[in-house]
């Protein structure tokens, strides 16, 4: 059976290209074009993955995955970020809150799928895991010598 995939984001062009490389690989791509579509599909749908956008109407992708978290049928489902915001402090923000993955816009249709597999992959996925808690101490010393610099 095909890994279900939830993609968020308002704009449609990004809903496009995500959903036609992730079906190319054979994924099932169920679209949502804000937050609140998005807590809906998730527990409509049960996916197996969330690429979920950040900046959107009506609710941001961070309370949308803060709500995600707070449901008990939604709460294991893992999240990766799109966003246009590639600051390193909204990243550490987004990996401090528990996001597995962020990928900046624009990205790379293979760099995407790549992501997007190696989160569901049960071996690779504990491999990501171990590094998220190295990326978030390299983010938090990033955006500490960058407001150092500011003083």
């Amino acid at each position: 059976m095909a890994a279900k995939i939830l993609v968020v984001d308002d704009e449609p062009s990004i809903v496009r290209l995500v959903k036609t490389t992730l079906e190319a690989r054979g994924y099932a791509v169920i679209e949502a074009h804000d937050g609140i579509e998005a807590l809906s599909e998730a527990k409509m749908y049960k996916p197996d993955l969330i690429l979920l956008d950040i900046m959107m109407p009506h609710m941001d992708g961070r309370e949308a995955r803060k709500q995600l978290l707070e449901d008990d049928r939604t709460k294991n489902i893992p999240v990766i970020h799109l966003s246009a915001v590639g600051d390193f402090e909204s990243q550490l923000k987004a990996v401090s809150d528990g996001i597995t993955g962020y990928i900046t816009k624009p990205f790379t249709p293979s760099d995407l799928a790549q992501q997007v597999a190696d989160m569901l992959d049960p071996k690779k996925r504990e491999q990501v895991m171990k590094e998220h808690g190295r990326k978030e101490d390299k983010l938090r010393a990033i955006v500490d010598i960058m407001h150092r610099d500011k003083k």
